[in-house]
């Protein structure tokens, strides 16, 4: 295992102390560098550094313990840096850019699935691994045609041609592709069922938690546990049936791990909590949190097979901030932020199972019951009088709910607040563990991770994208 410090270099011991608030920043790496027979990379989608903050801070409080991403920083065991994330065409970048970025190793318009500004359409990452022998796949709490885990796999010129995704993963005969979005390869999908050809290209097909768990290496494994996206971590931890048939983040990787750890080139998988950014999106602070806490136990599976294999590169990090949301000052603000830990519900579910029929208490009484706090009646009417006037084309709100109205709301009650309902442009966090981690610079381009993940493994210079 390679231990250096968080940052490294004269000039950035002095910017090191604010974030690691330790005095000596400099270490030399434990043992030498050495090929990463297998790699990781576990993205948090749309996670905001607040959001990084927030659930390590609940984690501490309320669970006792520090979140997994911030404990090796703690311990001083990962490599930090930090990451640019723009695309081509701007500075704020969607999913579709970002994760193409490190798919394809160059910048690309956002939309675009690694097809460049000029046509150019660079082999994805997990191709070019499974060419040299590799296992390969991707999991996620989205569906698994979406615009992370399709960004390591596919050209596409348009991210939301899931369908089209759904079938070109078929060619594609990757190991292990496991999330929701059931409705791009079933009976719903707009070209036809797809599952039946799987079936007959030899995939092992699982449609809930104990398919999955019973699932062996003998074949590769599509698993599609949601029509969309999977449930937050919230609900499913909340509901009965939820936790029988849909599998957490974590049980996702540690499968995904177990299929592919004894192939003898190794493997590389992608990780990804999507549901982070829905959640952000939405402005839902249950839905954020847990999914993030989820993410974190994913993060410590990964961590724990590195540290036992020791020829395994983890990578952390998320593809661009969200919203960001941040606990802000306020009076009795611990005792608030405490109050996550009653909250049972997501503010999707909660808001789904309003209407403007309801009186006034029950709609108080379903909040105290989901999300564990009294609701002032000015602002249950505040929020009822804006189910009329919701913001058009929001981001993953289908059924038109006031998601901004509500996050507004719950700041009261949370003093966790948020700076809008989109995308930003900041600058993220990236952390890795095991070999080649010693090679990290302290800043990078997210494209520069393409070329990183190759040179870890040691793969052929054909296969490095010139700069």
């Amino acid at each position: 295992m390679n231990r250096r410090s968080l940052l490294k270099g004269g000039l950035l011991a002095g910017l090191a102390a604010p974030f690691t608030g330790i005095k000596d920043v400099i270490a030399k790496p434990i043992g030498g560098s050495k090929k990463a027979k297998n790699i990781i990379m576990l993205v948090s989608d749309g996670m905001s550094t607040g959001t990084l903050n927030m659930a390590d801070i609940y984690s501490n409080r309320i669970l006792g313990v520090g979140s997994k991403w911030l404990n090796l920083y703690r311990d001083n065991k990962g490599v930090r840096a930090l990451m640019d994330t723009a695309s081509a065409n701007s500075m704020v970048t969607d999913s579709a850019a970002a994760s193409s970025s490190w798919g394809g190793g160059m910048r690309i318009n956002n939309g675009s699935l690694n097809v460049g500004p000029k046509g150019e359409k660079p082999q994805p990452i997990l191709q070019k691994f499974k060419e040299k022998g590799k296992k390969v796949g991707c999991v996620t709490t989205v569906p698994i045609t979406h615009a992370t885990p399709a960004g390591f796999c596919v050209n596409i010129d348009n991210r939301g041609g899931q369908d089209i995704i759904a079938e070109i993963y078929l060619g594609l005969k990757f190991d292990v592709m496991m999330g929701g979005g059931h409705k791009y390869f079933g009976d719903k999908r707009p070209g036809g069922n797809l599952i039946p050809k799987y079936l007959t290209q030899g995939y092992k097909v699982a449609e809930n938690r104990n398919e999955m768990l019973a699932l062996d290496n003998s074949k590769p494994v599509l698993g599609l546990f949601a029509e969309d996206g999977m449930p937050y971590e919230v609900d499913r931890k909340h509901d009965e049936s939820l936790l029988k048939s849909t599998p957490s983040l974590a049980e996702m990787t540690v499968k995904a791990i177990d299929l592919m750890k004894d192939h003898k080139n190794g493997f590389v998988l992608q990780v990804e909590g999507g549901k982070v950014d829905w959640a952000a999106h939405s402005n839902d602070v249950s839905g954020l949190i847990f999914d993030q806490l989820a993410f974190d136990e994913a993060v410590g599976k990964a961590l724990e097979f590195a540290e036992r294999d020791g020829e395994t590169l983890v990578i952390i990090t998320t593809d661009h901030g969200n919203s960001n949301p941040g606990l802000f000052n306020a009076n009795d603000n611990n005792r608030k932020f405490d109050g996550l830990k009653n909250f049972k519900r997501s503010n999707t579910w909660l808001l789904a199972q309003l209407n403007q029929s309801f009186s006034e208490q029950k709609i108080i009484d379903l909040i105290k019951e989901n999300q564990g706090f009294n609701m002032k009646s000015e602002d249950v009417k505040f929020l009822m009088n804006h189910f009329k006037d919701i913001t058009p084309d929001q981001l993953y709100n289908e059924s038109n709910l006031p998601f901004y109205e509500y996050g507004k709301i719950l700041g009261k009650y949370t003093d966790v607040q948020w700076a809008g309902m989109n995308h930003s442009g900041d600058y993220v966090e990236l952390t890795m563990f095991g070999p080649g981690s010693e090679s990290l610079k302290p800043f990078v381009k997210n494209y520069e991770l393409h070329n990183f993940m190759l040179k870890a493994a040691e793969m052929p210079e054909s296969f490095l994208v010139k700069s």
